[in-house]
């Protein structure tokens, strides 16, 4: 009978739907608890009177829970749209850097590291290997994101609930859960081969570092060895003082000059070794300018005349003859008392005088120039005056030497360097076409002998 009146309430019930879906409403009917009494009550105004039993509540908090959890997935879904959406728009940033990059490499290498200084990923860093542990950070962090994602919607509650039942496990949905794998695997993908690009420019960068590294040290060992070579050819001399100065020709242009400037002096001592060939007269072995007198010393064969010793404009006229085209050695000493002078040659003291330029001091601050006598301090040359020939061992002693020191010197027994010029390489300049070469003035000597 109870299985009867069931039935017919089911079966009025549905025509009742029926009847009322044209206008609008609805009928719901609900299962009869075991106990009660069968009918439905309904409200004067026509609304549902409902019953609230403990499983009516129980499925309806359950519902109302399975909307929320709902709700919270679907903006957890647009969070993870967002994130997708910020890394395809750092990826085309990327790849738009590397488009630009190859045009970046023909400008040569000062533009190509300029743009490596320029960050082309936002917020990823500069340098390409902090670049490629951020973008593996980041592909963690997706996948992370993804897991817990994963994780979630297990635990959202299962639609198909049945009486008596709390809740139930149901997986993401099939296509949001592969549209999410084939997302991050394209990521995936653009990241390892945006990875791969930043490995090879980074190589490419160090090979070009390493070449230029290379090239600059291949120029700087060059040079070096360039600067080497000359050194030893400005000191191909045995000895600082083993050399000669030849000046070839008579002219206005060739000559020499001493680095070293005389300091007021009161008697002197000059030597060198002459050879000369040059008529008529050797010329100008050698001559002191200062300011106000450009004849302050003046070693002088001119024409005809016999050498002559100059000081301060003053004239000796000296018994040397030198111009047999062998070396010779001369020696002039001075002294400001009484202007007395002696000329030696070959060691052997052949003249003396005095009452040249007595009680003059010899003026400081001037130029000596080798071969050409001077009209002015340190210029003004007439080529008629200019020596010819070679010259060597050009010493200067402020004062006078004995007879035995300067034949010592003649000898080549004695080696007696001016203490106040010296003939060393370095103090020696040579211009216009004069040059200087190695030479042994013994052996030479010897030999000429």
């Amino acid at each position: 009978m109870l299985i009867s009146l069931v039935g017919l309430l089911f079966l009025v019930g549905g025509r009742a739907v029926r009847s009322q879906d044209a206008t609008g409403s609805r009928f719901v009917c609900n299962a009869i608890p075991p106990g009660a009494e069968p009918g439905c009550g309904y409200s004067p105004a026509g609304n549902r009177v409902q019953s609230s039993s403990p499983v009516e509540d129980e499925l309806r908090n359950t519902i109302i829970q399975l909307r929320e959890t709902i709700l919270q997935q679907k903006e957890t879904i647009v969070s993870q749209q967002g994130t997708i959406k910020e890394l395809n728009s750092k990826l085309a940033r990327c790849e738009a850097a590397a488009d630009e990059s190859p045009q970046g490499k023909s400008r040569g290498q000062g533009s190509r590291r300029k743009e490596y200084g320029k960050n082309t990923m936002g917020d990823l860093p500069r340098d390409p290997g902090e670049t490629i542990d951020q973008l593996g950070k980041t592909m963690q962090s997706l996948k992370g994101r993804l897991e817990n994602l994963e994780q979630q919607s297990l635990r959202l509650p299962t639609t198909n609930v049945s009486a008596g039942s709390a809740s139930a496990l149901a997986p993401l949905p099939p296509e949001l859960r592969e549209l999410l794998r084939q997302r991050l695997g394209a990521l995936e993908t653009q990241l390892l081969r945006k990875v791969a690009e930043l490995e090879e420019e980074k190589s490419q960068l160090y090979n070009e570092t390493a070449a230029h590294r290379q090239r600059t040290e291949s120029t700087l060992n060059s040079l070096l060895e360039r600067i080497t070579e000359l050194e030893k050819s400005n000191n191909a001399f045995k000895s600082p003082e083993d050399f000669k100065v030849s000046l070839p020709l008579r002219t206005n242009y060739l000559y020499g000059r001493i680095k070293k400037s005389l300091p007021e002096m009161y008697a002197f001592t000059v030597c060198m070794w002459l050879k000369s060939s040059a008529s008529p007269g050797i010329g100008t072995p050698f001559s002191y300018g200062v300011p106000g007198q450009a004849n302050e010393i003046v070693l002088i064969e001119w024409g005809n005349n016999p050498i002559e010793l100059l000081v301060n404009d003053k004239v000796a006229q000296l018994p040397l003859s030198v111009s047999d085209g062998r070396w010779h050695h001369i020696c002039i000493t001075w002294t400001t008392r009484d202007g007395f002078w002696e000329a030696y040659q070959d060691g052997e003291r052949l003249g003396t005088g005095d009452n040249l330029a007595p009680w003059h001091p010899i003026k400081p601050g001037g130029v000596i120039i080798l071969g050409q006598e001077q009209d002015v301090v340190g210029g003004r040359f007439d080529a008629t005056q200019a020596f010819v020939g070679e010259l060597s061992q050009f010493n200067m002693w402020d004062r006078v030497l004995r007879p035995v020191d300067i034949m010592g010197l003649a000898n080549c027994s004695a080696y007696m360097p001016g203490n106040v010029v010296p003939w060393i390489d370095a103090n020696v300049e040579v211009f216009g076409g004069a040059s200087k070469a190695a030479l042994e003035i013994c052996e030479d000597r010897a030999f000429d002998s």
